[in-house]
């Protein structure tokens, strides 16, 4: 099975109000996903290696790039519980559950044999660089 982009992992802001993190083992809800991820760009990781980073835009769009790899474009939107991602190259819905942990998000890909599990490493709120598929020397 061949994985495709994944929106993906976040940090947990600690902001020293008396509100308690939500369980790890209960997935986000999608309005949870789009509050926290909205204008912000995540970098997610794999066994410690950096595997994409994600641009979260308005109205469910986003930018997705696997790492030293072109930009994709695409949407989010909630099926049956689940955060799923369509892009412009590839309309097959690819669907994930977001859980908060200790040190931030992980994602565990649905419908995975191997068990996929992305855990966020870093957050910015600076767009992806998405340069042109021809460019260079």
């Amino acid at each position: 099975m061949t994985l495709r982009p994944l929106a993906f992992t976040v940090a947990l802001g600690l902001s020293g109000t008396a509100f308690a993190a939500p369980a790890a083992d209960v997935p986000m809800t999608a309005e949870e996903f789009s509050a926290y991820a909205t204008g912000k760009t995540l970098s997610y990781a794999q066994g410690g290696e950096v595997w994409g980073s994600e641009q979260y835009l308005p109205d469910r769009h986003v930018v997705w790039t696997f790492s030293g790899e072109e930009c994709q474009y695409g949407q989010w939107f909630e099926d049956d519980g689940a955060i799923c991602f369509v892009y412009d190259k590839d309309p097959t819905p690819q669907c994930w559950r977001f859980f908060r942990e200790a040190r931030g998000l992980r994602a565990e890909f649905l419908d995975d044999p191997v068990n996929t599990n992305l855990s966020e490493v870093s957050q910015s709120p600076k767009p992806l660089a998405c340069p042109g598929p021809d460019l260079g020397a």
